[in-house]
C-alpha cells in the first residue's frame, strides 16, 4: 500500500530532482498534486503526472539517513557485521561444507583466458551472472520447448532453464554438491537451441559437420564470448545424456535435473491444454510418483539424493528410474510424436532450412558479418565461412524473429506451420 506525499516531501523532492536552484532547464515539479499538468520554469515543458507517478518520483533518490540512502523511509532492518564476506570466506566454507568429490570455486577459475579473480563472487558465481546477462540466455524467453509461439501458461526454453536450475540446486544441496556451479550449468545448459527447439538439431545437421548438437553449440558457440569456466562449459556441453558424461558431479545432476523437469512439466503443459488427461497416465508411473508435477518432482529429486548418497555417485534407484523412463517414453509418444507436433517439426526445418540457405547467398544480410566471434571456434573448422555464419546467425534467432524473417525475405507462408501443443485446438 502507498501513500501520497506530502507537500514537505514534495518539496524536497523537488530541490533534490533539481539541485536546489532555479534553472530553467530543470523545471518545477510539484508533486504534492495527485495528477495534473507539470509545467517547466518558463514552459520549457509540460506533462501530465498521475498520483502513482508523483509518488514514484518522490522516491528519485532514496531517503538520507545520516550520511547514507535507504530505500524506504521507514525501514528499521539492520544488520551488523565486522566486514564484507570477501570471495575467499566463501571458498573457505566450500571446503569446509561440501562433500568430498564436489566441484570447489577456486580463484578466477580455469578459464581460457586467465583473468584477475573477483573481490566478493566465486568463480561459479561470475559464470552464473554472465549467463543471465547474455543476450543467448535472455533469447531463449522466445525459443520453444514443445511448440513454436506458446501460449502465456506453456513452457519456453527459458522457464525451463529455470526449473531445470530449481531441481539442479535441489539435488546439489541435499547431496552437498556445489550448487552454484549446478545452477550455472542448468541456467545456461539449452542455449545451443536454435528456433523452433530440436526441430532447429535436425534442420541445422547437414551443414555441420557430425551434425548440430545443442550442447556443445551453447558450449562453444552461443556462450563462448563469455570466457566461462571449463566446468561450466563441460557441464553444458555434456548435459544430454547421448552425450560423454560431464566431468564434474554436478554436470551428472544436471544431467538428471534436465530429464526430470521436462518430463514433469511437458505433462503438466499437455494436461493443462487438454490434449492429455491424468487418467491417462499408466499405473505403473502413478503408483511411483503419483499424477501431479509437484509430487513427481518430490519423488524424482528424493530418489536421486538417497540414492547418490547410498552408492556415493550420481544415480536414481533403479525402481525409481523405470518410472522415469516410462514417464518419458509415455511423453514422447503422446505429445512430442503426436501428429501436430511432428508436421510442426516438419515445417519448422524446412523453414530454418531455407533461411540458412538464403543466408549464404546473401552473406551481406548477416549482421556483424566481420565480428570475430562470430568466426568457428576450435572444433569447427574446416566448415565454408558464408555457411558458419548463416547458421550461427540462424541458430540465435527466436521462433517469432525466425518467421518473421522467413517471412520477409522469402515470402514464406507462415500458415504453412500447423498447430502445435495449445494451438488450434
Amino acid at each position: 500500500m502507498w501513500t501520497k506525499p506530502t507537500a514537505g516531501q514534495a518539496d524536497k523532492t523537488h530541490r533534490r530532482m533539481t539541485g536546489g536552484g532555479s534553472d530553467v532547464m530543470a523545471g518545477t515539479y510539484d508533486l504534492s498534486r495527485p495528477a495534473g499538468n507539470v509545467v517547466g520554469m518558463g514552459d520549457t515543458f509540460s506533462m501530465d503526472v498521475s498520483e502513482r507517478s508523483a509518488m514514484w518520483a518522490s522516491t528519485m533518490r532514496g531517503h538520507e539517513v545520516d550520511d547514507a540512502v535507504v530505500a524506504h523511509g521507514d525501514s528499521s532492518a539492520s544488520l551488523h557485521r565486522s566486514q564484507s564476506v570477501l570471495r575467499e570466506v566463501r571458498e573457505s566454507i566450500e571446503r569446509e561444507t561440501l562433500s568430498q568429490g564436489a566441484a570447489l570455486a577456486q580463484g578466477a577459475g580455469k578459464r581460457a583466458v586467465p583473468e584477475e579473480p573477483d573481490l566478493f563472487r566465486t568463480c561459479f558465481e561470475r559464470d552464473r551472472d554472465r549467463i543471465v546477462h547474455s543476450s543467448a540466455f535472455r533469447r531463449l524467453a522466445g525459443k520453444t520447448q514443445v511448440v513454436v509461439y506458446p501460449r502465456d501458461h506453456q513452457r519456453t526454453r527459458l522457464t525451463h532453464a529455470l526449473e531445470v536450475a530449481q531441481v539442479a540446486t535441489a539435488i546439489a544441496r541435499g547431496v552437498g554438491a556445489n550448487a552454484t556451479l549446478a545452477d550455472t550449468i542448468a541456467l545456461g545448459h539449452d542455449c545451443g537451441h536454435g528456433p523452433g527447439g530440436h526441430a532447429s538439431e535436425d534442420a541445422f545437421d547437414p551443414y555441420i559437420p557430425g551434425g548440430y548438437h545443442h550442447g556443445p553449440w551453447g558450449a562453444d558457440v552461443s556462450l563462448r564470448h563469455l570466457n566461462l569456466c571449463e566446468e561450466t562449459l563441460d557441464g553444458i556441453r555434456n548435459h544430454s545424456w547421448s552425450q560423454p558424461a560431464p566431468f564434474t558431479v554436478e554436470g551428472e545432476i544436471v544431467s538428471w535435473a534436465d530429464r526430470i523437469a521436462y518430463c514433469a512439466h511437458d505433462l503438466e503443459d499437455a494436461i493443462h491444454v487438454g490434449i492429455l488427461s491424468v487418467d491417462d497416465l499408466p499405473d505403473s508411473i502413478v503408483r511411483v510418483c503419483g499424477h501431479q508435477r509437484a509430487q513427481q518432482l518430490r519423488v524424482f529429486v528424493r530418489a536421486v539424493i538417497d540414492s547418490t548418497i547410498r552408492e556415493g555417485k550420481i544415480c536414481m534407484d533403479a525402481e525409481t528410474a523405470a518410472a522415469l523412463a516410462e514417464l518419458r517414453k509415455f511423453t514422447f509418444e503422446r505429445i512430442y510424436m503426436r501428429p501436430d507436433s511432428v508436421a510442426q517439426s516438419q515445417a519448422m526445418i524446412q523453414l530454418l532450412r531455407a533461411l540458412v540457405d538464403h543466408f549464404i547467398a546473401h552473406p551481406d544480410l548477416v549482421p556483424n558479418y566481420e565480428d570475430p566471434y562470430r568466426w568457428p571456434p576450435q572444433g569447427f573448422e574446416g566448415i565454408d565461412d558464408k555457411c558458419w555464419r548463416a547458421v550461427e546467425y540462424v541458430a540465435g534467432m527466436t521462433d517469432r524473429f525466425a518467421c518473421e524473417q522467413a517471412a520477409t525475405f522469402l515470402n514464406y507462408d507462415l500458415s504453412t506451420i500447423p498447430p502445435g501443443l495449445g494451438r488450434g485446438i
